[in-house]
């Protein structure tokens, strides 16, 4: 029986301990793995969806909210800017190239995006099926809108209002699907895109109608007020009427003609405009800070898992030595050299080890995949399953090395086990 042979019957004699160190240390590893995983990707998730863009241009409120709205769609825009804002931020001679944003619809949790067709090219999107739109309520989908919702070419669909499912549905106003769009792993793959002229005529058609309520609901009143003997107040005159509603749009995403606009722009919109200019690089950084803090406890809290799996691997080996004293006595009697003895240890810590390690790996990568099905907000994030970061050959061979640090002491006591006397004792 080969040494290898010989350290598998001996763990498997302990079926228990055997168990409970494995399971301890994929855990362990498993942890470890999970959040490397899951940063790297969200940190190349944030660095490829923000690529290209210099600034965020929106209304008075927090910058990391703005950047969040407009370039990751995963939080509220603090409001709406006058379209002339945009007008006013492309005659800027340090600025190559605006495209505004309008948001406030989504269709079955994904968001609808008024804007303009550089909005497409700006994550090098690219048509699978149809064109861009080119009339009021034409519709391009994202490649995982048009998976989940199975709409194609030619497909009518309702949005609603706000950002989350359950919102008010535009009943009136039916979106067209013209084109759905080939993958690209950015943000755009999980948006609804339409022209502005969409955004503004699904909303005053909203506005007329609530309007048109409050109309219906004066009227009445009125012819209320009249039977009763009050004087009815006249309609309103041309001259009086509101008028017709201002342009607006949600964001602008600017970039930069020069890198030395990055110097002044953003302080001179900041000050001698009511916007505020956000910097994606800086808030993803500082988002990532804040991120990396929590990431880093669950990393250290798993590396204690691996330290308490070693001490239980120690444990396990120190007992079996005890245990198996008058079998390696035997063995050193046939003919086993220290070296043999000592090495049956060294490979039954090292398989555990390496069992766990790999399990632990395994269960990173399933509890990555998995992360898609449980919360589809974080859907792209589980696109680290199907990756192998060069750090996961660190992580085994940490393992490992726990496994040689846990069999060391019960090695060296087993290399110089005294023979004679072990035999004696029977």
């Amino acid at each position: 029986m080969s040494i290898f042979h010989l350290a598998l019957a001996y763990a498997r004699r302990r079926s228990l301990a055997t168990l409970l160190v494995v399971v301890l240390l994929a855990i362990g590893v498993a942890t470890v793995a999970l959040t490397l995983l899951i940063s790297r990707e969200l940190e190349a998730h944030l660095t490829r969806d923000a690529e290209g863009i210099d600034l965020v241009v929106g209304a008075k409120g927090s910058p990391l909210q703005i950047v969040l709205a407009g370039v990751y769609h995963v939080d509220v825009p603090p409001g709406n800017i006058p379209l002339a804002a945009v007008q006013f931020l492309r005659k800027n001679p340090m600025i190559a190239q605006v495209i505004p944003l309008s948001l406030g619809d989504s269709f079955r949790g994904f968001r609808i995006v008024g804007t303009e067709p550089e909005f497409v090219a700006q994550y090098g999107g690219s048509l699978a099926h149809g064109e861009l739109w080119s009339l009021p309520l034409d519709a391009v989908l994202g490649s995982d809108v048009a998976r989940a919702s199975q709409l194609r070419v030619g497909d009518r669909f309702v949005g609603s209002h706000g950002f989350a499912e359950g919102g008010g549905a535009h009943a009136d106003a039916r979106y067209t699907v013209t084109g759905v769009l080939a993958p690209t792993g950015a943000v755009i793959d999980r948006l609804v895109l339409t022209s502005l002229a969409s955004v503004w005529a699904v909303h005053e058609r909203h506005h007329d109608d609530d309007d048109d309520g409050d109309h219906a609901r004066g009227t009445a009143a009125a012819k209320e007020s009249g039977s009763s003997g009050d004087k009815v107040a006249p309609a309103a005159t041309p001259s009086t009427a509101m008028p017709g509603p201002t342009r607006e749009v949600t964001l602008a995403l600017v970039k930069y003609r020069t890198p030395l606009a990055a110097a002044s722009l953003p302080r001179t919109i900041n000050k001698e405009t009511e916007l505020v200019a956000a910097s994606p690089a800086f808030e993803t950084a500082r988002l990532l800070t804040v991120f990396s803090a929590g990431v880093d406890m669950i990393r250290a809290f798993a590396w204690i898992l691996v330290a308490a799996s070693t001490l239980m691997l120690f444990v396990a080996l120190a007992q079996a030595l005890d245990e198996r004293r008058y079998d390696l006595a035997i063995m050193r009697a046939l003919g086993a050299s220290r070296v043999q003895v000592a090495t049956v240890l060294l490979t039954e810590s090292l398989v555990l080890a390496a069992i766990g390690a790999v399990l632990g790996l395994v269960i990173a990568h399933l509890a990555a995949a998995a992360i898609g099905w449980w919360l589809p907000q974080a859907a792209p994030l589980a696109a680290a399953a199907r990756h192998f970061v060069p750090e996961e050959w660190a992580i085994v061979a940490l393992a490992l090395a726990a496994g040689i640090i846990a069999a060391l002491w019960p090695a060296w006591r087993a290399y110089r086990l005294d023979v004679a006397a072990t035999l004696a004792e029977g």
